[in-house]
């Protein structure tokens, strides 16, 4: 499958956009929408390779959703889970009991394992609240972007 319009959305809104490096609330560098791969300390970029980073890594994320989960997934259900992969990576999505409680067809319980990934460094982070209350919604294909 590949990401909606509405699931891009959904990333965009909550990694914003910063043209020049910063470190993120995980202390990881980061520019883009997100980008970290080859980030360094004062690097700058254009909106346009904003833009085409964030394309040409979304493939990979699709990619990532597509070979881990074993269920039928709606357009909605899949858009919801790139967005969390992507903001939490593809060894968290292996790993997670959020994958085992969905490829068990459990989709009723996937929002509240969505949910539980709220810290960075351990620590509860108000926007990482609310980006996983937005996937958790999109999952359940509710209305996300009032979140």
């Amino acid at each position: 499958m590949e990401i909606s319009s509405e699931g891009v959305s959904l990333i965009k809104k909550f990694e914003g956009c910063e043209l020049k490096s910063y470190r993120c609330a995980a202390n990881v560098l980061t520019i883009g929408y997100g980008h970290t791969k080859g980030v360094t300390e004062d690097m700058e970029i254009t909106q346009e390779e904003a833009e085409k980073m964030l394309k040409d890594e979304l493939i990979d994320y699709c990619n990532y959703v597509d070979k881990y989960v074993e269920v039928p997934l709606e357009q909605y259900h899949f858009d919801s889970l790139v967005s969390w992969v992507y903001n939490l990576g593809p060894t968290n999505l292996k790993s997670s009991t959020l994958l085992k409680v969905l490829n068990n067809k459990d989709y009723e319980g996937v929002p509240a394992q969505i949910k539980r990934w709220n810290k960075a460094n351990g620590v509860v982070k108000e926007g990482l609240i609310r980006r996983r209350e937005a996937e958790a919604l999109m999952f359940e294909n509710k209305k996300w972007y009032e979140v």
